[in-house]
């Protein structure tokens, strides 16, 4: 419980702060592009609240969520973007009202979860720790789209410990979206905190690592920035790989974000 708590605290943080940067936005802002093709500020938090909705009927109705995953599973190269256009529509109050509560009982339905219970998800089963977890990278991944369309700068705080985590732990699924075989042994993975820490995962010995700094771990498995533009290292041709194709979030591998210079 007490690691739960921890996650749901940095999530509502994580959370607010993004409704501070949105709640006073004009009609204008809500309607500027972000760096995902297609999908406006509005877009961002619509896909947010549609996510907190799908996360709170894993958590509360299994059957109920099965049918999302299977209307998913018919159209699974338009079922994001949908949920997104649809709340998108909405004025900006009313998806906000829409999200806060949304979000509100989400946080209310994992803390009243079995301990040890593991809800469905569109990826592998989750532990009401690991959907906190999960909802705190996409809530992170989600907000620097919102803050690069409105020309703010996001200072990185050490609750990205949960991306880095989160992205650790989704190893072997990367590999298995891309229908490769996820490798034998575990790598070493360090990466320097915002606070100046040093996170460590996998065996000090592993001949296998991954270094640099976390905000730049997180942004490559959320896929918010391109490797190249990204200061971490690989050693050993399997971590090599597993960096050009991480990520932490849920569904069908990404199509990233294009390096800077390309961008230009």
């Amino acid at each position: 419980m007490a690691d739960l708590m921890s996650v749901l605290d940095d999530l509502r943080a994580e959370s607010e702060e993004l409704d501070r940067l949105v709640a006073g936005s004009s009609l204008g802002q809500w309607a500027l592009p972000t760096p995902a093709a297609g999908w406006s500020v509005a877009h961002q938090i619509a896909h947010l609240a549609w996510t907190d909705r799908s996360a709170l009927v894993a958590v509360t109705d299994a059957d109920a969520f099965r049918a999302l995953v299977e209307k998913a599973l018919a159209d699974p190269g338009s079922f994001v973007d949908e949920g997104a256009e649809e709340g998108a529509g909405r004025a900006p109050a009313d998806l906000l009202t829409a999200w806060r509560a949304g979000r509100a009982s989400l946080r209310e339905a994992l803390l009243g979860a079995p301990p040890g219970a593991r809800f469905p998800w569109y990826g592998p089963p989750m532990s009401a720790a690991s959907m906190a977890s999960a909802r705190l990278m996409e809530t992170w991944a989600h907000a620097l789209d919102v803050a690069d369309a409105l020309g703010v700068v996001r200072p990185p705080t050490d609750r990205i410990r949960h991306v880095v985590r989160l992205g650790v732990r989704t190893r072997d699924f990367a590999y298995g979206v891309h229908g490769l075989t996820p490798p034998a042994e575990e790598f070493r993975v360090e990466l320097s905190a915002p606070s100046g820490a040093v996170w460590a995962y996998g065996p000090e010995d592993a001949p296998q690592r991954v270094t640099g700094p976390a905000l730049d771990f997180c942004l490559l498995v959320t896929q918010r920035a391109h490797r190249a533009d990204l200061a971490l290292t690989a050693v050993g041709a399997d971590a090599d790989r597993w960096l050009g194709i991480a990520q932490a979030f849920a569904g069908p591998p990404g199509t990233g974000r294009p390096r800077k210079e390309a961008a230009r």
